[in-house]
């Protein structure tokens, strides 16, 4: 998911249900006041929290509490893809971990009561800032959030995940062959023109697979526009949208935490750093910010991370083709996403670059 919107503050945007996302809320009334426990009688006020490009999300107030409900979208979805089911699941597991998440409440596998399969989580209260930059904030505080960046992601990468009850999570072993395989599949159903730069990008990862194989907990779009931010402390309260959760290989999630260092600013100046470092003071170098998550995760720093470097930005690559073909197909989530064509070219593009750089 590509972060949901946010004003300069960090306090999320909401707004009405989007005409294409709207469900029987009746029926989830119904169903909640069943099922979830403490929920109140009556109806919630319901909004849709703006951005976000896979599993559309919205914001509940009841009289007693707030919860966040995240469903499927609506239409035709690839296999395996908006996998929410997943996402409760990962999260359950995490509880009382380091790492900090929603409460899980409840889960809805039946697509009957509202259109798609849906979960309950508690609504946290805090900042999010929906890019990779965190320009919004002083170099004291961009310091410390980088710092808990890293804190938490070597937090994930130490959890026990056979205890967490994760062990059925995913397949362990052969991480890096099989997601290569699973996202040049990804390219391939959502390709709907040329693009020479991802095919020659699938075909560089799969002659450059790394040897060595290490199996963690992984997130999958781990960066700061999915964490929570305390509402005034520079500290993580919450990490957001487990979507692409799985066993594989640490550094791989390392390596797509590092894509900030590796793209341009952008047109909203967001994107990443690449080019303009000396305009952030406070965010650390990519070596540093490596050097942090090593230290904190007690491993040492690695030589090379440019294959999970072009790995990650190819996977990306081929998720914003899929956002930017659900908009062309009328199911996205934002109708911002039917913009997204350039930004996957140009992720594909700086990712052959690298790769060819690398082979050099």
């Amino acid at each position: 998911m590509t972060g949901s919107a946010a004003a300069a503050d960090g306090v999320p945007v909401l707004v009405p249900v989007l005409e294409n996302h709207r469900f029987d809320e009746a029926a989830l009334t119904r169903y909640l006041a069943e099922r979830l426990p403490g929920f109140a009688a009556g109806p919630p006020v319901v909004r849709q929290f703006q951005g976000g490009q896979s599993n559309p999300t919205f914001h509940l107030h009841t009289p007693d509490a707030d919860y966040v409900l995240r469903k499927k979208p609506p239409g035709k979805l690839l296999p395996s893809a908006h996998a929410v089911e997943r996402e409760f699941q990962v999260m359950r597991g995490l509880a009382g971990s380091e790492v900090p998440v929603p409460a899980a409440r409840l889960l809805c596998e039946d697509a009957a009561v509202i259109g798609t399969p849906f979960f309950i989580m508690d609504h946290v209260p805090g900042r999010i800032f929906p890019d990779r930059v965190l320009r919004a904030a002083a170099p004291r505080e961009r310091e410390a959030v980088y710092a808990d960046l890293a804190r938490v992601l070597a937090a994930l990468h130490r959890v026990d995940w056979r205890a967490a009850g994760l062990a059925e999570f995913a397949r362990p072993g052969r991480y890096m062959d099989r997601q290569v395989q699973r996202w040049t599949r990804q390219w391939e159903a959502v390709q709907v023109e040329d693009m020479p730069a991802m095919d020659h990008t699938a075909t560089w990862l799969a002659a450059h697979l790394p040897a060595e194989e290490e199996i963690a907990l992984a997130h999958g779009d781990y960066r700061l526009g999915n964490v929570i931010l305390h509402p005034q402390e520079p500290r993580i309260v919450a990490v957001l949208d487990w979507e692409l959760a799985t066993l594989g290989h640490p550094l791989a999630d390392l390596a797509y935490a590092c894509l900030t260092y590796h793209m341009a600013p952008g047109p909203s100046g967001l994107t990443g750093v690449l080019g303009s470092e000396a305009e952030l003071a406070g965010i650390p170098t990519e070596s540093g910010f490596v050097a942090a998550y090593c230290r904190e995760a007690g491993r040492p720093v690695p030589p090379n991370l440019d294959v999970f470097i072009v790995f990650s930005m190819f996977r990306l690559a081929s998720i914003v083709a899929g956002v930017w073909r659900r908009a062309l197909d009328g199911n996205a989530a934002d109708p911002r996403a039917i913009g997204y064509r350039e930004r996957y070219r140009g992720m594909a593009e700086r990712a052959w670059e690298i790769a060819r750089r690398a082979g050099r």
